[in-house]
């Protein structure tokens, strides 16, 4: 028997562990090492998602492993009033990769680097309104739930007040289209505006954006979108937020998203990434918006802010990230990755549409391409039917947005391993297919 089916295990998770969205994979998993995850058989899981998107160098880098050891052994947590090396040398680092984003505030997750950068926000402008995008996901606490739209929104009570959406822009799915069919983005951006006019109380503190909407579906901003969003920021006297949890440090071919437009934000959130798998992010901004935030009393005292051995942890991946030249990497093995995504397209016609940059990519299941209807059904039957060959993907199952993969291994990822992970998802939508025989399968060639 399957040492995954310890029922001793899964009756204790069901009797004590709060659920929190989803349900879990069949396997009980005891170690990570490179691109893998290894179950209680020993079998070996191919990790097409990075664990939860973080894990940028794969699992158990002997580096990380090295750093962590020898700064538990020094010194890992600290008063927040008291700073170490690893600290003033991140927020250092991380300042010469972003020029003009020259202060650094340290802190834990995702959802904290944007409830203070948004409470930055808001205490520099003097104002509260928030926009976001329909399809964005910023966290689950506070403000950063509020400017979450994805997910999450019912049966929880009142947003924060100011909480503005404008559509999230769908190169698969326009609402606004040129004359050949393709999106029309900036008249989209121009009408969504015209109906944060309308609604605002004007007071616009901040747009929060992700430069490619993981949750959403894997999508990406169109070139040009990014700048004419921040002019329309500029109009408004509003802040530009850019949260590049997934995005950030490499992984869509530049080290961060917001470079390939040429457009620096008032704010830049990171997490996810920098941490590469352990729990670490960060807020940058300019040093004039520091300096009034400062002075206007900026509060963001928390018990694990400015920790040294996160930041320790966080110097360790810039140093593999140069040294590995992953940022490089990313564009090749993506360029590779979405030549073969590309090919399945080609050959089944359930492949509606394949998108992303770099290393985060997206594969969005459709019942068929001329009606563009995503297919929850067969998505979660190819996830299932992966994850049994060894092959762990992350679909999104969000109402009007499933049977999207999010594909993002890690930038350590060997070229063979993407091959396997390749041929993994085309047995596995052959097997989808079979099991539904009355749709169609091969697309014409």
């Amino acid at each position: 028997m399957s040492k995954n089916q310890d029922h001793g295990f899964w009756n204790a998770a069901q009797k004590h562990l709060i659920r929190y969205g989803g349900s879990f994979e069949p396997a009980i998993i005891e170690r990570a090492a490179g691109s893998f995850v290894y179950d209680a058989d020993d079998r070996p899981i191919l990790d097409f998602t990075s664990g939860q998107m973080s894990a940028l160098l794969g699992h158990s880098h002997p580096r990380i492993v090295s750093t962590v050891s020898r700064q538990v052994g020094q010194v890992a947590h600290l008063f927040s009033g008291m700073l170490s090396r690893p600290v003033v040398e991140l927020a250092e680092r991380l300042a010469a990769l972003a020029p003009g984003l020259d202060r650094v505030l340290l802190l834990s997750t995702g959802a904290e680097s944007n409830e203070a950068a948004i409470r930055m926000a808001k205490l520099v402008t003097g104002k509260h309104e928030i926009v976001a995008f329909s399809k964005s996901w910023h966290g689950m606490t506070g403000v950063a739930a509020s400017a979450t739209y994805s997910a999450g929104r019912k049966g929880y009570g009142p947003a924060a007040v100011g909480s503005l959406a404008i559509p999230a822009p769908n190169s698969f799915r326009p609402r606004f289209k040129n004359a050949d069919g393709s999106l029309d983005w900036q008249t989209e951006l121009d009408d969504a505006f015209d109906l944060v006019d309308s609604q605002s109380t004007g007071n616009l503190a901040a747009f929060v954006a992700e430069p490619i909407l993981s949750s959403g579906g894997i999508l990406e901003l169109p070139q040009g979108y990014l700048a004419a969003l921040q002019q329309k920021c500029r109009e408004r006297g509003m802040l530009l937020i850019l949260d590049e949890a997934q995005t950030g440090i490499g992984r869509t071919g530049h080290m961060f998203a917001f470079q390939r437009d040429g457009v620096t934000p008032d704010i830049l959130t990171l997490s996810k990434t920098i941490g590469a798998g352990l729990p670490l992010s960060a807020v940058m901004t300019t040093a004039e918006i520091e300096e009034e935030a400062h002075a206007k009393g900026f509060l963001f005292y928390t018990t694990h802010v400015s920790d040294p051995l996160p930041a320790a942890v966080g110097l360790a991946v810039l140093d593999v990230v140069e040294d590995e030249k992953l940022v490089e990497r990313a564009q090749r093995l993506g360029a590779q990755l979405f030549a073969g995504l590309s090919g399945l397209k080609q050959r089944y016609e359930c492949v509606g549409d394949v998108r992303g940059r770099g290393l985060l990519l997206g594969v969005e299941i459709v019942k068929d391409r001329k009606d563009r209807v995503p297919d929850h059904q067969l998505g979660a039957a190819i996830a299932a039917e992966a994850f049994r060959r060894g092959l762990s993907m992350n679909i999104v199952k969000l109402p009007g947005m499933g049977g999207v993969f999010r594909i993002a291994p890690p930038l350590t990822i060997s070229e063979e391993e993407l091959e396997l992970g390749l041929k993994i998802i085309a047995e596995s939508i052959e097997t989808g297919l079979a099991a539904n025989t009355s749709r169609p399968g091969i697309a014409a060639e």
